[in-house]
């Protein structure tokens, strides 16, 4: 009877957590669409939305806005979770977005890092410089220009291999505005177009890489629609470009010791970074911080055994006139890597913060939900997937693809390397599409602008459809 008693009292005490658990199972987030918390938060992230949006006209930096909104937009949630008794469910949500964005941002963190030391090393004004001093002639650069465009996006961010190139343009045709605005063109579809069939060549597909939708190496069947992507506005506006060659000047440049060193260990950052992912389950992040500390051991190294008067550093001197030993001197490599870390563009990584819990609130809130529903409930996966990247021309492909996959759509692998390709290569439609075309519109001062990207825009959609139907027939197997 006494041990009965026991057992009965144990049942007693275990039910209560025993139904607990069950509910805390069975526990759902709230439909808040309909509520004024819900009706708050979208007015919010669209006011914010449109303020980054506005960044060159208001001179607010873009980060500004998306951190206040969202800030306000989980702000809501948890006082209406709140009130409801229950706030746990709103927190680990956001705690789950926030896991999300930190992966993100140390990748991204440590890859700008590597490039920055390869900047301080000189590596791409050597091959700036080299290019320069071939005089080539204006179509042979245009084509050179978009292949290095292209091949380089894969591990570079569009930007910087953007940037790099458009100063190469700018060098050579500095008197032929022409030569200067085709050949921007077809270095923002290039970067846009390599980024795409790579999971390290952009936002959008390090999202997908991340969620484990895609494999890392089956990114790689989209090489050949990315191709195609490139290939087709560059054939025909080929035939605008001036036949002439330019006649231009380069300075030597001498490379920093130990810039070798530095893109091999980018080269053995990237391997882990796919290790960790495939062999032992942990996120890409994971080795890529660890190549950041291999970096930083590197660097120890070179700091460690410079010596003052070393071969490469007579020979700038030896080459270069009064002024230019004094820039050499003002431009000595710092060893300190987390100086290059400062230097990121802390402004777009923490846009991309406020974008990304943003989004991630309304989708809690339910929003997502409706809209998955009536995107990929009412149409077909493909008609949806090729609108979602006509739309990338005006909206950040970044912010585009963690909104849809947070709507978690029941797709095909297919229509996934699908979704990365429209939206890889969408922003190219308008010079305001993407990073690439931005930078450039700042950096040629009026020689590349808006309006003459959208002249060319017709070819553009001729590529981007053109990439659709060859994904269609040679990843076949994928749907």
């Amino acid at each position: 009877m006494h041990t009965f008693k026991i057992l009965t009292a144990g049942l007693l005490l275990a039910l209560p957590a025993w139904c607990g658990a069950d509910t805390a199972a069975e526990t759902h987030p709230m439909n808040l669409t309909g509520h004024w918390a819900g009706y708050f938060a979208l007015v919010v992230m669209v006011l914010a939305y449109i303020a980054a949006m506005l960044e060159d006209q208001t001179y607010l930096r873009k980060s500004k806005p998306m951190l206040l909104g969202a800030a306000l937009i989980w702000f809501v949630i948890v006082l209406t979770y709140r009130q409801q008794g229950d706030v746990q469910l709103a927190v680990d949500a956001f705690k789950s977005n926030l896991q999300s964005y930190v992966e993100l941002m140390l990748f991204i963190m440590v890859s700008m890092t590597y490039l920055n030391a390869m900047e301080d090393m000189r590596v791409f004004v050597a091959l700036r410089n080299r290019l320069v001093a071939s005089q080539f002639g204006y179509r042979k650069l245009f084509w050179i220009t978009g292949f290095l465009v292209f091949a380089l996006s894969s591990l570079i961010n569009g930007l910087t291999t953007g940037l790099l190139m458009g100063a190469v343009v700018m060098a050579v045709g500095k008197d032929n505005p022409r030569f200067v605005s085709l050949a921007c063109i077809n270095i923002v579809v290039a970067s846009n177009a390599g980024g795409t069939f790579c999971p390290l060549g952009g936002i959008s597909t390090l999202f997908v890489w991340q969620k484990g939708m895609v494999e890392f190496g089956q990114f790689f069947s989209l090489f050949i629609p990315c191709l195609v992507n490139f290939l087709v506005p560059a054939a025909i506006m080929n035939f605008a470009v001036p036949e002439a060659c330019p006649l231009v000047t380069a300075k030597q440049v001498t490379v920093q010791r130990g810039a070798v060193g530095v893109i091999l260990l980018f080269g053995v950052t990237i391997a882990l970074a796919v290790v960790f992912d495939m062999l032992l389950h942990l996120p890409p992040a994971a080795g890529m911080m660890t190549g950041l500390s291999l970096l930083q051991f590197y660097s120890f190294y070179l700091e460690k055994t410079e010596q003052p008067n070393s071969p490469a550093a007579s020979e700038v001197e030896s080459n270069a006139d009064e002024s230019d030993k004094i820039i050499n001197l003002l431009e000595r490599y710092s060893y300190d890597i987390f100086e290059k870390v400062g230097r990121l563009d802390w402004d777009t990584l923490l846009f991309f913060y406020g974008a990304m819990m943003g989004i991630g609130g309304l989708g809690f809130i339910g929003y997502l939900d409706a809209v998955s529903l009536w995107l990929y409930g009412q149409h077909d996966a493909s008609v949806a997937n090729v609108l979602i990247g006509l739309s990338s021309a005006f909206v950040d492909n970044g912010t585009l693809m963690f909104a849809v996959l947070s709507m978690h759509p029941d797709i095909p692998q297919g229509q996934w390397l699908l979704l990365t390709l429209t939206l890889g290569v969408g922003g190219s439609l308008l010079a305001i599409g993407s990073a690439p075309g931005i930078g450039l519109l700042g950096l040629t001062k009026g020689q590349y602008s808006f309006v003459a990207h959208l002249k060319w825009c017709p070819v553009i959609l001729l590529g981007y459809f053109a990439a659709i139907g060859v994904h269609f027939l040679v990843n076949a197997r994928f749907f």
